[in-house]
């Protein structure tokens, strides 16, 4: 009898131990999906696993940690929301042109903010960690940007490129808390 309790005890426990694991995945899960948004998604599809993907994104995190990003002061703020206005107004006489600027306007930002220069796919992985919702507002614009050295863009695809490198512009500006200090 007293082996059937032990049994019975052991059971319940490793039960209790694989419901509990599951519970820490499904929130972890769950932190990522709301930290990263369609960033995780897209990680999953690249690395054709679930779990790869969350140690992938879990590393772009703990590599962003050790950034040194910074907030862009008032003043600064104030002179780049200056510059992207004339940019807009720009697009009315000189779509290309606008849409050019509006990527050089944004690349200056990112690059005074602290954003290493690594690359084209590093540095959105590093994007991704606090600007994932943007990102892929970034990629399409990106795109109708490389249309412009051949001309081949229409008026309607470089208004919608103005549109999504706002979306960034606009989030790399608002998001003005310090983030990861670099460790030494």
């Amino acid at each position: 009898m007293p082996t059937a309790i032990v049994l019975v005890v052991v059971a319940v426990l490793v039960v209790a131990g694989v419901l509990a694991g599951v519970a820490v995945d499904r929130r972890r899960r769950a932190r990522l999906r709301d930290r990263f948004g369609p960033e995780y998604d897209r990680a999953v599809e690249a690395t054709g696993s679930r779990r790869a993907a969350e140690q992938e994104l879990d590393a772009r995190a703990r590599r962003f940690a050790d950034l040194e990003i910074k907030p862009v002061p008032g003043e600064v703020q104030q002179q780049y929301a200056r510059r992207w206005m004339r940019i807009q107004e720009e697009f009315v006489d000189r779509p290309e042109a606008a849409v050019r600027d509006a990527d050089e306007l944004v690349t200056a930002l990112m690059r005074d903010r602290g954003y290493p220069d690594e690359g084209y796919e590093q540095l959105l992985r590093d994007l991704s960690v606090r600007h994932g919702r943007a990102l892929e507002q970034y990629r399409a614009a990106l795109e109708v940007r490389a249309m412009t050295t051949d001309k081949s863009a229409t008026t309607e695809q470089l208004r919608g490129a103005m549109m999504h490198y706002r979306t960034l512009f606009d989030d790399l500006l608002a998001d003005s808390e310090p983030t990861g200090t670099r460790r030494s």
